[in-house]
């Protein structure tokens, strides 16, 4: 039986997961990755947590467009030491996020590598955001939104600013991300069903355009984790 969620707890997700989707969340050491992941999946802030070593994940079921799916989010070590590691686990990602710290300029300068290395190892349709963390930190700010803005459409990505401390912008990032990975698979099982019948060449999916999150909340079953905050 598929039950809709509405905002509350799932009963018996393991059986009604209609698609896992595979997220990357990159970027430089100390940006907030794991405390992203952490808001978004336990509605929870470390304040003592540690740089992450390798990869680690967490998951969250939610529901999109009355499907249920299950988001797998691989948190990957910013430290350049491990890039090696990490670049492995690009691999079957369907969306990816590029966070930077909008009070550390650097962090904000290596995105273009970032997504650089990200579209070498990942499919050509993965759907990227990227996220300026820490905006609640008004008085420390050095990258300017208007930076990020330019870039992010310059890259076709999709772009919010989040504070994983206050947990603004969090879960409309994450959604919004799984929203759009949603509408690739959608498109691609169209276009693989009009092959079949027509015998026609499926059209090449492009980059999306940026879309800065503007807050349409989606139905939420409570998270499932598969991993504990690295506290």
């Amino acid at each position: 039986m598929n039950q809709e969620m509405n905002g509350g707890e799932l009963e018996n997700h393991e059986e009604k997961i209609d698609y896992v989707f595979k997220v990357v969340v990159i970027g430089d050491s100390a940006v907030g990755k794991t405390q992203l992941l952490s808001r978004f999946t336990k509605n929870e802030f470390c304040f003592d947590s540690k740089s992450t070593i390798g990869v680690e994940f967490q998951t969250r079921t939610v529901t999109i467009k009355g499907k249920v799916v299950k988001a797998q989010i691989w948190d990957t070590a910013g430290q350049e030491r491990y890039r090696a590691v990490t670049s492995a686990y690009y691999r079957g990602a369907l969306g990816a996020m590029v966070v930077y710290d909008v009070t550390k300029r650097p962090t904000f300068d290596h995105v273009a590598r970032w997504v650089e290395e990200l579209r070498a190892h990942a499919d050509n349709s993965i759907v990227i955001t990227l996220i300026g963390n820490k905006a609640d930190l008004m008085d420390q700010r050095v990258v300017p939104t208007e930076d990020a803005v330019e870039f992010a459409e310059d890259q076709g990505l999709f772009f919010s600013e989040t504070s994983a401390l206050s947990g603004d912008n969090v879960d409309k990032a994450f959604l919004r991300l799984l929203e759009e990975i949603y509408g690739v698979i959608s498109k691609k099982a169209l276009e693989c069903g009009d092959k079949k019948s027509n015998g026609a060449d499926a059209a090449m999916l492009k980059g999306s355009k940026i879309d800065l999150i503007s807050g349409s909340d989606l139905e939420i079953s409570e998270m499932k984790k598969l991993s504990a905050c690295t506290c």
